[in-house]
């Protein structure tokens, strides 16, 4: 277990819900040389840069785009605007979109589920179309969403013209941008996240192969995306997870379906073997306290509603992290259990930010009336007054 240095420091800020992509962690051993002309590496859950390569340059996604297409698709799910089993008849334009498809036919119905098996699993262009028109009437008006979600997370080197990929001069996607759309498509979704590790799709009786090239290639890889045009090159975002530590790797712009295997290979290779995730505070653990103003109690203790882990270079046992919380507003009484009150920072010894987790009230605490208050306060003013005599 990393050294941990347990001083704390309160900060009045503004508390932005999207969250931040925190500053790297950096290795002694050499980064490696890859092909790609853009790649990152990133922690899933911390969102800790690896590795980075001209990766906020924006670049043709191709079908990379289908990560946020398939993460919107997932959204309506949940708001109940379609269930697994709800039939979607592909239009003329879905039928003629082209590239890589599921075979559907014009009028045919498949289900959400199969439509979005399509897609995950063999990048199925004809299913875009159709699940967009389903669920906003068009495909224009599903982009239109795709690039509101994409600022929603802070994507800010990202833009859709279609829900495929299929090539267009004005949609571009950045490598950083491609790697934090799949850790928050991962771990908001994982059950459409989990198709994207199926290695084949069966439609129409036609028998097709998911061609992420490192599925039962490299050890714990479980996706993501990959993608292919002549203007985009052949890209690919993969996720792998060992001893409770995902990485997201993405590369753009390769020469060939070997190249991005290979740079996807020794870009999680490099991060498995020279880092590792530190559980600072279990999920549900009291992470930190805050001070109360006119609250039953003086100091709120609150919690994560996920574990508040860290990268550290593996090995380091004298890395370091300082814990900063930051507070929204000052806390005033009365809080309810559950409500948000913060965020706890984690530092690194270089200063920072390498970690970031939202934080909760761990209880409710009742607000202390006029007279409860005023007497709190003449004790606490006689009880300074008495300190200083003793000293």
């Amino acid at each position: 277990m990393k050294q941990l240095k347990k001083a704390m420091s309160t900060i009045l800020a503004i508390f932005i819900i999207a969250g931040m992509f925190t500053s790297p962690v950096y290795s002694s051993e050499p980064e490696p040389e890859l092909k790609a002309e853009t790649a990152v590496l990133i922690e899933a859950e911390t969102g800790t840069v690896l590795y980075a390569k001209a990766a906020d340059k924006p670049m043709a996604p191709a079908s990379l785009t289908k990560i946020m297409t398939l993460l919107l698709a997932m959204e309506e799910l949940k708001r109940g605007r379609v269930e697994w089993d709800t039939p979607i008849a592909a239009s003329q334009r879905a039928w003629e979109t082209g590239g890589s498809t599921m075979f559907l036919n014009i009028g045919q119905t498949a289900t959400f589920r199969q439509m979005i098996q399509g897609i995950a699993i063999v990048s199925a262009n004809d299913a875009c179309v159709a699940v967009a028109e389903h669920l906003f009437g068009s495909e224009d008006a599903f982009v239109q969403q795709m690039n509101r979600r994409a600022a929603d997370l802070g994507l800010e080197n990202t833009n859709f013209t279609n829900t495929h990929g299929l090539h267009h001069p004005d949609q571009y996607m950045s490598a950083l941008d491609a790697a934090k759309l799949a850790a928050y498509f991962i771990k908001t979704q994982p059950e459409a996240a989990a198709y994207q590790s199926e290695r084949e799709f069966t439609f129409n009786e036609i028998r097709q192969f998911n061609r992420n090239p490192l599925l039962g290639a490299f050890p714990g890889a479980d996706g993501v995306k990959t993608g292919s045009t002549p203007e985009a090159g052949m890209c690919l975002v993969a996720s792998s997870i060992q001893e409770g530590m995902r990485l997201v790797s993405v590369v753009m712009n390769t020469a060939s379906d070997q190249e991005r295997k290979e740079d996807s290979e020794v870009l999680l290779s490099y991060g498995f073997r020279n880092y590792e995730l530190v559980t600072i505070h279990e999920a549900g653990a009291i992470a930190a306290f805050a001070a109360v103003n006119r609250g039953r109690i003086r100091e709120l203790p609150l919690v994560a509603r996920q574990p508040v882990a860290a990268v550290a270079p593996r090995g380091n046992e004298n890395y370091t992290f300082t814990e900063q919380l930051i507070l929204a507003n000052p806390v005033e009484a009365p809080v309810e259990a559950g409500e948000p009150i913060g965020t706890l920072q984690m530092i690194g010894p270089d200063g920072r930010v390498v970690s970031e987790v939202e934080l909760f009230a761990a209880e409710e605490v009742e607000r202390l009336g006029f007279f409860r208050h005023l007497f709190r306060l003449a004790g606490d003013f006689f009880a300074g007054l008495w300190r200083q005599v003793r000293s």
